[in-house]
């Protein structure tokens, strides 16, 4: 009977033998390490030193009693019978050849370094199957010196397979608590209390989408990022472009990490303590672009290796500088679930915010809140009401499965309270900061996910919508459609929808709420004068010495997002579309836009973009996509112009972009220009020499068609796209791209309510159409109608253009020749 086992000598299969942490440490240690990937020696007490345990002090029927009597339906005994089954192995003692077995490893793992401490973990022999995760449900130890408190340290391991979370969550998965069994592993601690530490998921841990690696990281010991202490720092890694050598660090979250956890003094009676992370170290990243590289090929290579997504534990040493992985698991509960099969919550009012904080998940529920503070509070809570509480730990896993929602003070998208809220599929806020002080025991509150990455606590209960979507088998049309996305925050999810890509990708979105600041106060600070802006945007910008880089980061960051989450497919972007009314109302804005009468057709789009008023906020604008493009290598983001009001003026912007670093044609960029203007239908020829192709903005180009101000309310009923005036337009500049070989697409939301529009789309031989994500499969069935129309008429998406609809109320123009314009000509030639 084996008592020790050297992780050298462990693979994945020896799981009974060790528990699943151990194995894989074992399973990395052999296999991984030769190619590279540093993983702390140690050994295994194994399961069989366990049971030896058990029965050298005749435990096992005592054991057995005292579980047999355990209240099964309300748990009202799980305290008192947690307590006495751990009181019978604390006060039990190690068989004598089992501690001289377990002294002998140590002596062997520390060789003659008296300093040297270890971590002494449990791991059970159930833990880390695909079907169960009993992570954090037994203890761990960090720093324990020497070889008497390693022996005490791991009998305390032997007694945490008897904690209350770990006996009801063996109840609540099936497990006979007599038949699983804890194996202590024995590692050398990794310093990272003098430099940092965290976690590494290989797939995002919301959504599902699968090539992303979403690495967290606090200063310190890592259970602060576990527990949920501190607000880590994020790091988003795109698997595609760290295979192809680019870099692949798409998006860099700044956390909070207000505590530290380091080792306690000598002599002390914790092991470890928290200590307050001074301001200049909260500001500061706690790794470098090659750190979070490094972890991520890591991460990646330990996912290929198992062949499932994993959830790593890394740290740093502060002493060598060196990283280690010192933990990897299956991720058990979002790889699980089908991506495809989900539910949309949208609220249909909204109510006072009393606290905001990250989102978990995509739900909305409402219910009564009830403020604890501590685990021994659970009779406080009934089934189904909302757990408000500062941070949540395993010793909270029985209250955590009465509650309808959580919400907490602490912790981020990788703490305890968001993993077990993603096990338990209930809705969970975290890091709000406030909710305790901000909710009232027994208060009514509604709880919203469903709105963006920030997670919304409402006073009251609101009303919302449920409708449940099945995204397989949805059949896709010749004609491609396509998403309108502005919140990067969303795109993963989105990213499962039945798409051919993002035709239309809004910056003012990511100005407007990740940026704030008016570009041209970033690029020409030094001109500020206003002290109070001054002071604003220096808040805004902190950690940015360089205001510029500010702005080119915070949008090629949320720009590489929408592209990565789409990869390979078109993401076409259009760069920025504010009126001079809107960007005024951006921090520093008013000092930089004019005052204009009518904004809608005044300093707007490409009239802006070669002006010296915006020229360098413009520039601003390229540099982030160069960035996004070149240095993170996402090829599959193409560029379009939008309200170009001539050919001129698209050649000037053209020429502009390629003077910095974005050329048509060259890695294979792409620039379109937005049909929105009467100008771009009519001489369609022309700017499909400038551009790639055309998107029709049918907002714009209705209002510009009928002459009608969308903005205001005496005119409105006016507005209409099915208006034979603007179908007119509509089907002229289709005809003229595909006689000119280039694609065209449209926007909006009329494919989507109206059929026989996305019939008139189809006939006309459209190549895409883009919808809003509330619009897609709406519009997706009225497209698939629309060709099977057409099939039945005999016609194909590439038969010749027929513009008229099938209920004969448009007029259908004169056939377009081909281009008869020559230069030289006085005016083009458009009709035969």
């Amino acid at each position: 009977m084996q008592h020790i086992r050297f992780f050298r000598d462990l693979t994945i299969e020896d799981v009974p033998s060790v528990g699943g942490k151990n194995a894989s440490l074992g399973e990395m240690f052999s296999r991984l390490t030769p190619e590279g990937i540093q993983v702390p020696d140690g050994f295994a007490v194994t399961a069989a030193a366990y049971w030896h345990f058990i029965d050298a002090n005749g435990l096992r029927d005592k054991l057995r009693g005292l579980l047999e009597k355990l209240d099964r339906l309300q748990f009202a005994n799980l305290k008192e019978t947690g307590a006495q089954a751990r009181s019978l192995l604390l006060e039990a003692t190690l068989p004598p050849d089992l501690a001289e077995a377990i002294r002998q490893a140590y002596r062997q793992l520390a060789g003659n370094d008296r300093d040297v401490s270890f971590a002494v973990r449990s791991s059970a022999t159930a833990e880390d199957l695909p079907n169960a995760s009993f992570a954090g449900q037994h203890e761990s130890y960090l720093n324990v010196q020497g070889e008497e408190a390693v022996l005490k340290a791991v009998q305390r391991c032997f007694a945490s397979l008897f904690t209350d979370r770990a006996i009801k969550y063996r109840e609540d998965n099936g497990f006979d608590h007599m038949k699983v069994g804890l194996s202590a592993g024995v590692q050398r601690m990794v310093r990272s209390d003098l430099a940092c530490s965290g976690i590494a998921f290989t797939i995002e841990p919301d959504s599902g989408f699968r090539d992303i690696i979403l690495i967290s990281g606090v200063h310190g010991l890592g259970e602060n990022i576990v527990q949920g202490a501190v607000i880590p720092d994020e790091f988003y890694v795109f698997k595609p472009t760290l295979r192809a050598g680019k870099n692949p660090v798409v998006m860099k979250k700044l956390g909070e990490k207000a505590k530290t956890m380091v080792y306690a003094a000598e002599g002390s009676t914790e092991n470890t303590i928290n200590l307050e992370t001074p301001p200049e170290k909260r500001r500061r990243f706690v790794l470098s672009d090659k750190e979070v590289h490094t972890l991520a090929e890591w991460s990646l290579r330990i996912e290929e290796h198992y062949g499932k997504p994993m959830d790593v534990e890394w740290a740093k040493d502060g002493q060598s500088g060196e990283l280690f992985i010192v933990q990897a698991r299956p991720e058990t509960v979002v790889s699980r679930r089908n991506p495809y099969q989900l539910t949309e919550y949208k609220l249909t009012d909204k109510g006072k915010v009393l606290a905001k904080g990250q989102a978990v998940g995509n739900k909305i529920t409402s219910g009564v809140a009830r403020v604890l503070n501590s685990p021994s509070d659970s009779d406080k809570i009934q089934p189904g009401e909302i757990l408000v509480t500062d941070i949540t730990s395993p010793d909270w896993d029985p209250i955590l499965k009465k509650a309808g929602a959580i919400v907490t003070n602490k912790g981020g998208r990788t703490s305890h309270a968001s993993i077990v809220a993603r096990e338990l599929g209930v809705v969970a806020v975290v890091g709000t900061g406030n909710a305790t002080q901000a909710v009232s025991n027994g208060q009514t509150i509604t709880v919203s996910c469903a709105e963006s990455e920030v997670g919304k606590v409402y006073d009251g209960a609101l009303h919302w919508t449920e409708r449940a979507l099945d995204l397989s088998g949805i059949r896709m049309p010749r004609t491609a459609p396509m998403l309108i996305v502005a919140d990067p925050d969303k795109a993963y999810k989105l990213s499962f929808y039945p798409n051919q890509g993002v035709g239309l990708m809004r910056l003012e979105f990511v100005i407007n709420n990740a940026i704030r600041v008016h570009p041209m106060a970033l690029a020409r600070f030094d001109t500020v004068s206003d002290e109070a802006v001054r002071t604003e945007i220096e808040k805004i910008t902190a950690g940015y010495d360089d205001k510029k880089q500010f702005f080119v980061e915070r949008l090629a960051e949320a720009v590489a997002t929408i592209a990565c989450a789409f990869y390979p497919k078109d993401v076409i972007v259009r760069m920025s579309d504010f009126k001079t009314n809107e960007y005024a109302h951006l921090v520093g804005g008013q000092a930089f836009e004019p005052l204009e009468e009518n904004p809608m057709l005044g300093f707007r789009g490409a009239s802006r973009y070669y002006d010296d008023r915006y020229r360098d906020g413009f520039l601003l604008e390229c540099a982030a996509m160069k960035k996004v493009r070149d240095e993170m290598g996402l090829t599959n983001v193409k560029l379009m112009i939008p309200f170009c009001r001539t050919v001129e003026e698209g050649r000037k912007v053209v020429s502009l972009m390629a003077e910095n670093g974005l050329q048509r044609g060259v890695n294979g960029l792409e620039i379109y220009v937005m049909a929105e203007i009467p100008s771009n239908v009519i001489l369609a020829e022309e700017f499909a020499k400038v551009f790639d192709g055309f998107s029709i903005g049918s907002n714009d180009l209705t209002q510009l068609t009928l002459g009608v101000d969308r903005d205001s309310d005496l005119i409105r009923h006016l507005f209409d796209e099915n208006n034979d005036a603007v179908k007119y337009m509509i089907a002229t500049v289709i005809q003229k791209a595909r006689a000119a070989g280039v694609k065209i697409g449209l926007c909006g939301q009329a494919p989507s309510d109206y059929p026989a529009f996305a019939q008139f789309l189809v006939e006309c031989g459209i190549g895409s159409i883009s919808f809003n994500p509330d619009a897609l499969l709406h519009g997706i069935e009225n497209i698939n109608l629309a060709e099977s129309e057409n099939v039945k008429d005999g016609m194909t998406g590439n038969d010749e253009i027929n513009p008229a609809v099938r209920d004969n109320t448009f007029v259908k123009p004169a056939p377009i020749t081909n281009r008869q314009w020559k230069e030289g000509d006085n005016e083009p030639v458009f009709f035969k």
